[in-house]
């Protein structure tokens, strides 16, 4: 062997592919559904990241997933991504010719597609009702079909680890009768998700020995025991060089195989090549970017791209970490796209706030850092919550250091609901205020009806602070929580109130809590426009 052979061959051995079918398995979690557009934008995203095939969805299936195929390829541009269709093996006793499904695939027209086929004996002989002679039949005669069609054909071998289990002899020839006739990939299938790191290893060990070099090994895990990514983990390092799953983990009853935790952990933490060069960095923002299409939130814990996973709050690790960042943290968070974040509440120290005001820009003294802890351990005694209210907690620090915002004065503010003859509910909010500044201000009186009593009181301030500052019509509500945070006083309990607001450019939450919950909503609204004046351009 050459050394350009060499360096070939240990690239082949240090090289991952990433396979996402987010747009078909991932689709199946309860509570998700996207658009054709949505598809689009997610392939586009997808593609960005940087992933090596992307699983549109099974034309034919539905009419979605026709118009997805039709228009991806006059619509996308992909850069580093292969569209894949998806489908399956002919019917039982079928012919080739004339199956609707291998018709369908071809009419998709991708390079490459990916079909399943039966490697369980069980679901071949009761599932199918047939014989195990017509269920290897069936795949080799399928297989030849496509390849002999110009396609690239990688064959998902469902329930492969119980099939192997119950009769490796029949899940074997499931695979030589793929192997010899053409297929690529050969890509083993936890399809109830119920194997274990160790089995898979065996297996994929066993398979490998048996398979050699004449295809690509592949793995593609379903997360039932809470072990999809530690099982495609195994699978890689027992000679599998394929890994399917879905980013954020999306899938049908626990999910497939959570791409933006397999990667980082193969790449950074293996050393196998998942993504292109520079393209790891990108990982949190996709992930994200896909959350918001499907309107799916992603898990602030979701290791390398939530918004905690690189998230402080104690006292004594954010110390120490300003000392030595990588104390309490397993890797550079911006290598996947994310940061180091200082959560601010009750257990802050010095160190928590220091850091803090540092990121905001804002010179605080001793005195003031005090007020600050003081502040926090008092107000979230009473039910604050402020590493959820990034503004509020914001506003707080600023008022610490000794600011006081004048952009309005509130005089009084009060809120009549009544109810109809014909029992419908009208809410009308009545607000008093000063904009200005001392004995130059102007004071402004404006009512207004609204939607119940927060809209009500959004609509009457907004009125009144239209004129003076109009770049307020950019500052939108986008969420409304409420919690009850003591339900043994039932009507009167204190409640907790959180606000999302955007300006289109960045997002920011503010809070109010009150055995009121008007006055909760209310000293939450009022802090999210002051945030908002003072962060916009005036």
């Amino acid at each position: 062997m050459d050394d350009k052979q060499a360096n070939d061959k240990q690239a082949n051995d240090t090289a991952v592919e990433v396979f996402d079918t987010t747009l078909r398995d991932g689709l199946q979690v309860e509570g998700v559904s996207a658009t054709v557009d949505d598809k689009l934008r997610i392939a586009a995203q997808l593609d960005h990241l940087g992933v090596h095939y992307i699983e549109g969805g099974w034309p034919g299936a539905n009419p979605k997933d026709v118009e997805f195929f039709a228009r991806a390829a006059k619509e996308l541009t992909l850069n580093t991504s292969t569209m894949v269709a998806f489908g399956s093996t002919r019917r039982p006793r079928g012919k080739v010719d004339d199956d609707a499904t291998l018709r369908n695939l071809l009419d998709a027209n991708t390079s490459t597609v990916c079909i399943v086929a039966k490697s369980w004996d069980y679901q071949v002989l009761e599932t199918l009702q047939t014989t195990l002679d017509e269920g290897a039949a069936m795949i080799a005669d399928s297989v030849e079909f496509l390849v002999g069609a110009g396609r690239r054909v990688m064959v998902d071998l469902e329930h492969f680890f119980d099939g192997y289990k119950r009769n490796p002899e029949f899940s074997l020839r499931a695979i030589e009768a793929a192997m010899v006739n053409g297929a690529t990939h050969l890509v083993l299938c936890d399809t109830n998700g119920g194997s274990l790191p160790h089995e898979v290893s065996q297996v994929v060990a066993d398979v490998k020995r048996h398979v050699g070099s004449d295809a690509v090994i592949g793995i593609h895990c379903h997360d039932d025991t809470g072990c999809a990514v530690a099982n495609s983990m195994a699978a890689v390092m027992a000679g599998a060089r394929h890994v399917q799953g879905t980013l954020n983990g999306l899938g049908e009853r626990t999910g497939n195989c959570n791409l933006t935790t397999a990667i980082p952990n193969l790449q950074l933490k293996l050393g196998m090549q998942c993504l292109p060069e520079g393209h790891i960095e990108r990982l949190s923002a996709v992930s994200h970017h896909v959350a918001e299409i499907l309107n799916r939130p992603l898990n602030p814990q979701a290791p390398y791209v939530g918004a905690s996973a690189f998230a402080h709050k104690a006292g004594l690790h954010v110390s120490a970490i300003k000392r030595a960042k990588d104390a309490y943290e397993h890797i550079d968070p911006e290598l996947v796209g994310n940061g180091t974040r200082f959560v601010v509440s009750e257990m802050a120290g010095r160190a928590t706030i220091e850091i803090k005001a540092e990121e905001l820009g804002l010179p605080m003294d001793g005195p003031a850092v005090n007020q600050v802890i003081d502040d926090l351990k008092r107000l979230e005694h009473e039910g604050y919550h402020f590493e959820a209210a990034d503004a509020s907690l914001e506003l707080l620090m600023r008022r610490a250091a000794g600011w006081e915002q004048s952009f309005f004065r509130v005089e009084s503010m009060r809120v009549i609901t009544d109810e109809s003859a014909n029992g419908a509910f009208t809410t009308e909010a009545t607000v008093k205020l000063w904009v200005g500044a001392g004995d130059l201000g102007t004071r402004y009186v404006q009512t207004a009806e609204g939607n119940g009593p927060v809209n009500a009181i959004d609509t009457a301030l907004r009125a009144a602070l239209d004129g003076t500052f109009p770049l307020l019509a950019r500052v939108h509500l986008t969420d409304f929580k409420v919690r009850i945070l003591d339900g043994a006083t039932a009507t009167g309990a204190v409640t907790r109130v959180l606000i999302d607001f955007s300006n289109g450019e960045r997002t920011w939450t503010t809070i109010g809590v009150s055995s009121n919950i008007i006055e909760a909503s209310w000293r939450a609204l009022e802090e999210g426009l002051v945030y908002g004046l003072l962060h916009s351009p005036l």
